[in-house]
């Protein structure tokens, strides 16, 4: 009888503490849940990030008039870890997928996952990597800075095994805003990042990757067209919107850039009209909106209370109004088919792939074109088919009169540069310092491109001993300046 009240009082202890634990646990705090409401909020991030004005300034694009734009005059300084926080749940959402045996969440989670640490190798140099993101799992978290180039070939196999898992894996992809669950788009915008990738580190001695690169385009599945791009559209709603409808900036002294609006104007862009208004001054001539001369710009590299001076008598184009007053506007591209096949007539030129270099730069061209048409529809009547052939045919953008390969990569890099107005992030300002310097970027006399940014104050307060041997190993003890070449540029 003894021995029975005893295990009678056991089991009412252990069912209390089961109780106990149950009563512990935050309904409002889950610590699980499906995979696809990470995947949409993940995707509606991803596809904004590093877009809007800031990128602009720096890409010669636009001039500031109330004030000087650090950006405009490269004097930036630090950037920011605010990746990491999205990056914690891309992380959740791998574990998610991996919990409830659903791969094709793992796969996104690894595109994501390169995507966001190819962003910020870039903008800092050495970044935590392999021991990032466990802050929840550790105690006293301080993770360790990889070198880039563990960092690279991390974001290379990250996206092979995202291709490797989606193929192996063809089921709708629930949550997903992007392509609506279709795992073949998937795979055709993973495989276009795969090449772009491998594209930026083309000058790296060692990281080629030239048979990679081949074997992607001769084996795997890549976008076909403009409708295929990997881009997030815009609705009519509440928290759906434009992200710059009814922005107040650009009524402020945001104007456009000379050295832009000029380049457009020498090949006779049709985008430009796009892009920006007339002049104030053209208009009350009452020029009409096809006239190139109706449009000008602020030059970047002068004190910007000397261009104020300029757009205060009527002289300076600002940015197209449908930028801040379409709610629906454009979508916003990760990557796009024409930037796709921009990147593969660069390729062909390299003698990565065997390919048309031509064909592959006029479809560039014209899937932008064909973008504007059908996203910027006031303006159709300028870009459409034909006028994309036209312009085509002009000496200056002709790439069959391109009588060597640095003309033809030089024709490639500006079609690049010229499409990507609110689109595309940094991608010209890292092609830039690929190549050398193309396009160039007008800035007042001493001033020099840096080639990255410092890393952030809080890791200065948190994580010292790391971030100052990061330093040390690539740039030499305090180091830590805008102006220093980081490894994939060595």
């Amino acid at each position: 009888m003894k021995n029975i009240l005893v295990i009678g009082l056991l089991l009412i202890g252990l069912a209390s503490c089961q109780n106990l634990e149950e009563m512990n646990i935050n309904p409002n705090l889950p610590t699980e849940t499906h995979p696809q409401l990470l995947l949409t909020n993940i995707e509606w991030d991803a596809f904004r990030d590093n877009r809007g004005t800031s990128p602009l300034y720096a890409l010669k694009m636009l001039v500031q008039t109330d004030g000087e734009s650090t950006t405009q005059y490269y004097k930036w300084d630090r950037g920011s870890y605010g990746s990491y926080s999205v990056l914690r749940n891309v992380t959740k959402m791998i574990e998610e997928g991996e919990r409830i045996g659903e791969p094709t969440y793992v796969a996104l989670g690894k595109f994501f996952r390169s995507y966001y640490f190819f962003n910020l190798t870039l903008t800092f140099g050495d970044i935590p990597y392999s021991s990032a993101l466990k802050g929840e799992i550790e105690q006293n978290y301080q993770p360790v800075y990889d070198d880039q180039e563990t960092v690279f070939n991390g974001i290379l196999m990250d996206l092979k095994e995202a291709n490797d898992i989606l193929a192996a894996n063809n089921t709708i992809i629930a949550g997903d805003i992007i392509y609506d669950g279709d795992v073949t788009s998937w795979r055709k915008l993973v495989n276009a990042f795969r090449l772009k990738v491998m594209l930026t580190l083309s000058e790296k001695e060692g990281m080629n990757n030239q048979s990679e690169f081949a074997s992607i385009f001769q084996n795997e599945p890549l976008m076909e067209s403009v409708e295929e791009s990997g881009q997030l559209v815009f609705l009519d709603q509440q928290d759906n919107r434009y992200p710059d409808f009814n922005s107040s900036g650009f009524s402020s002294g945001m104007y456009m850039d000379s050295t832009f609006i000029q380049r457009l104007q020498e090949r006779e862009d049709p985008r430009l009209f796009i892009y920006c208004t007339q002049t104030k001054s053209a208009k009350e001539a009452g020029k009409d909106i096809a006239d190139f001369s109706a449009y000008e710009g602020g030059d970047p590299a002068a004190p910007y209370a000397e261009v104020n001076e300029k757009a205060t008598e009527g002289n300076v184009s600002k940015v197209n109004d449908r930028y801040h007053r379409d709610p629906v506007n454009e979508p916003y591209m990760l990557l796009g088919y024409s930037e796709q096949q921009l990147i593969l007539a660069e390729a062909a030129i390299k003698g990565w792939i065997s390919a048309d270099a031509a064909m592959l730069y006029e479809s560039g061209v014209k899937a932008s074109f064909k973008f504007y048409e059908k996203y910027a529809e006031n303006y159709s009547s300028y870009v459409g088919e034909s006028d994309a052939v036209n312009y085509l045919s002009k000496p200056i953008n002709n790439f069959s009169m391109a009588t060597t390969e640095e003309e033809q990569f030089q024709l490639i890099i500006m079609q690049k540069y010229l499409q990507s107005f609110f689109q595309l992030g940094w991608t010209s300002f890292f092609d830039h310092l690929r190549t050398g310097g193309y396009p160039s970027f007008r800035r007042p006399a001493g001033v020099e491109i840096p080639y990255r940014w410092i890393y952030p104050q809080s890791e200065y307060n948190y994580n010292a001993s790391n971030v100052t041997n990061a330093i040390s190993r690539q740039f030499g003890e305090g180091n830590d300046h805008i102006n220093e070449m980081t490894w994939w540029l060595k």
